[in-house]
């Protein structure tokens, strides 16, 4: 008897979109003996743990491992955990985060809101008898103590399990000390609330208040005996929480850190090293403004290093600020048309690279991830590299085409590389620039391969990738897919392998696919990413259809049957191609759209398109459901499958009934596809798996497709 291999739509589902038994997470030493990270041990394994890799023997060992530490117990997650893990999208169990001393010999993380730390160089693992739930564990610089949250409230206690301690402790339930703000783990990047000063002696703490912030209720429709969950959520024009900064003594003592909180509220970035002051990097409300502020820890006065202004907005960056061991601050910045690396008042890059993140800064060189900007010659499209930058000019590191990044310490590189023809991604780790070892992943490999073209479409060389049919012969023109993200921080026209994998899955299926990077989307250039300034809408469709258009020239569409499907800012995309562009849009799969923007957050809302109390107009043109949206949109009416978690806290399901609603008074037929104790992400296997299978029978259906007619293929895999 024999077994049919699991389609596609289950492999991608139960491997996490092939993203299991991956290595990540990598921390190197500064003695270059040891590189740590995580994994599991199978590509269909969720639970993480905690690997260390000995680069004198070349091999790999243990750590960590939850299973053993938990005696087999089913992992449970305190719900300050959960929220976290949600806000970094983790989909995986285990181990999922970890933190280590300055000298990588200690490493502490939590595991069902217990406090464990690990030995590196011996490998054994200890529990520590504190106060729970915790969160976030983090090592002293000099591996003495550790420091966590519970309840609340920021605890320390010796690395040997003595002395644990409250250092800062809530004064409501409305209050937590070393955890980030709802807005500053969504949006800004920061997902820690708490920093150790590099002698060890005291930290940083953030105080997050959230009584101002208006409570919405998250309910489960199909557990009505449970009681609906209360989410603390600022929406466009709301108020947000009060966050207060304080260095913190490790006898409790305490003094708050003290800038123009009326007219800097956002507490974006901290850095604390043995090269300067602690440093801060704060922004206005509308982030047209910021500050870097350099903290007195002894008086909490703070002093200007440098102020940012810009009439769009202020991106935040992965890396910066900090400081470089001369003292210098280090920052990425805006200037001359280029996104540029600046070492104290000097750019160091200019139009080549568009620099986007900088993983390590030295006494020779900066370490950042980078693309091609405008002026190069070469516009290496969906191409992320390495470079090593100073005053001498820059080298590049990863030389294979791809994307990349890396983990530096100590002479060792930890290089991660993907590339369009291998599937997953690779981590080789090199000594003085030479390859000393490859870190083992035990990742699926997908069982198919993207046959895509990167190119650009229309006058504007919007970057596309084409994925047509594995086996098409090219003889007639194919239905069209549209399969964008297209807004701000969501690039999809990669060189990497593993992301066009649901894309080649449905090309397989019979569609020719489509995804444009419009104007928006990162990695191009500044006045790219910000030419939706005021404009979420017009502009992002606009190039969608260019797009579309231009590609029809080179590729065989049938652009009487195009349809478009997306996920959050692509639900919103599909959503609004079927109901501004029937002429060109005939179908659209919408999931966990945002439909009425004054329901999302301020951070991200109010940055594109300003406070919805000042710019109504704004908000009314770029909506779906008010009179710029659903009541102009055009005729004739195109099928509309909306799709939406119900229990999604950041871009919640009244979006979606919102829409549905407007629809219905509309007189607009169209599916509602609910997704019971489903968060903005889908990490359940089963639903997963249908959701993909759902949205290609919709497809089907919405285009008059028949399988078998010769423009499809059956769910499963050939």
């Amino acid at each position: 008897m024999t077994t049919e291999p699991a389609s596609f739509p289950r492999r991608h589902a139960r491997t996490q979109r092939f993203t299991l038994g991956a290595p990540r997470a990598f921390t190197v030493a500064p003695d270059g003996a040891r590189v740590v990270f995580l994994r599991s041990a199978s590509g269909t394994d969720r639970t993480h743990q905690l690997w260390v890799l000995d680069l004198a023997s070349g091999t790999e060992r243990t750590a960590a491992d939850p299973g053993a530490l938990l005696s087999g117990a089913e992992e449970e997650l305190p719900p300050e955990e959960r929220a976290r893990r949600e806000r970094s999208r983790e989909g995986g169990a285990g181990i999922v985060d970890y933190a280590t001393d300055n000298g990588v010999e200690l490493a502490s993380f939590a595991l069902s809101g217990r406090l464990f730390t690990a030995e590196l160089r011996v490998g054994t693992a200890t529990e520590l008898p504190v106060p729970g739930p915790v969160v976030d564990p983090r090592p002293a610089p000099d591996g003495r103590h550790v420091a966590y949250v519970a309840r609340g409230a920021l605890r320390v206690v010796g690395a040997e399990g003595e002395g644990d301690r409250a250092l800062a402790e809530p004064e409501s339930e409305s209050v937590t000390y070393g955890l980030a703000e709802f807005v500053a783990a969504e949006e800004m990047g920061r997902s820690r609330g708490f920093w150790w000063s590099p002698a060890s002696d005291r930290l940083l703490v953030a105080r997050a208040d959230d009584t101002p912030v208006r409570r919405w209720w998250i309910s489960d429709p199909a557990r009505p005996e449970r009681e609906p969950q209360p989410v603390a959520y600022p929406a466009a024009g709301t108020d947000n929480a009060e966050v207060r900064l304080f260095v913190v003594d490790l006898d409790g003592a305490r003094t708050e850190v003290v800038w123009d909180r009326a007219h800097y509220p956002y507490l974006a970035r901290v850095h604390w090293s043995a090269a300067g002051a602690p440093l801060i990097l704060v922004q206005a409300r509308d982030q047209h403004s910021q500050l870097f502020l350099a903290v007195d820890p002894d008086t909490g006065a703070t002093r200007m290093v440098h102020a940012d202004e810009d009439p769009h907005w202020l991106e935040l960056f992965p890396g910066v600020p900090c400081w470089s061991p001369s003292g210098q601050l280090v920052r990425i910045a805006d200037e001359g048309g280029a996104r540029v690396l600046t070492v104290g008042e000097r750019p160091l890059t200019g139009g080549q690279l568009h620099v986007r993140a900088v993983l390590d800064v030295t006494a020779d060189d900066v370490l950042v991830a980078a693309s091609a900007g405008e002026a190069a010659t070469d516009p290496e499209i969906g191409e992320v590299h390495v470079y090593r930058v100073n005053e001498l000019g820059m080298e590049r590191v990863s030389q294979e085409p791809g994307v990349h990044t890396a983990v530096r310490s100590g002479g060792v590189t930890v290089l991660v590389s993907s590339t369009l023809d291998r599937a997953g991604a690779q981590a080789q780790v090199l000594h003085d620039g030479k390859r000393a070892a490859i870190v083992t992943s035990h990742a699926e490999h997908p069982g198919l391969s993207p046959r895509v073209t990167l190119t650009q479409g229309g006058a504007r060389r919007i970057p596309c990738a084409v994925l047509m049919p594995t086996d098409y012969s090219g003889d007639t023109p194919l239905p069209v897919l549209l399969d964008p993200y297209g807004g701000p921080h969501g690039q999809r026209v990669v060189a990497a392998h593993n992301p066009h994998l649901t894309s080649q899955w449905f090309a397989d299926q019979g569609f020719a696919v489509i995804v444009a990077d419009g104007r928006g989307t990162p990695g191009h250039s500044p006045a790219w990413e910000k030419s939706v300034h005021e404009d979420l809408a017009a502009v992002v469709l606009e190039d969608q259809v260019d797009a579309l258009h231009a590609l029809a020239g080179d590729f065989p569409l049938d652009l009487s049957r195009v349809a478009i499907r997306g996920w959050s800012f692509g639900g919103y995309l599909a959503a609004l191609a079927a109901l501004r562009r029937p002429d060109v849009f005939h179908a659209a799969v919408v999931g966990a759209p945002v439909t009425d923007l004054r329901l999302y957050d301020t951070h991200y809302q109010e940055r594109y398109l300003g406070h919805p109390a000042r710019q109504p107009e704004v908000y009314r043109r770029n909506s779906l459901i008010d009179d710029a949206g659903l009541v102009e949109a055009a005729e004739p009416v195109r099928p509309m499958m909306i799709i939406h978690g119900l229990a999604d806290d950041n871009v919640v399901v009244a979006h979606s009934l919102r829409l549905s609603s407007a629809l219905l008074a509309a007189g607009r037929p169209h599916e509602v596809l609910p997704l019971s104790g489903v968060t903005h992400m889908t990490p359940q296997e089963t639903v997963a798996e249908n959701l993909l299978l759902l949205q290609l029978d919709f497809l089907r259906r919405a285009l008059g497709l028949v399988p078998g007619d010769g423009n499809s293929r059956e769910h499963g895999d050939r």
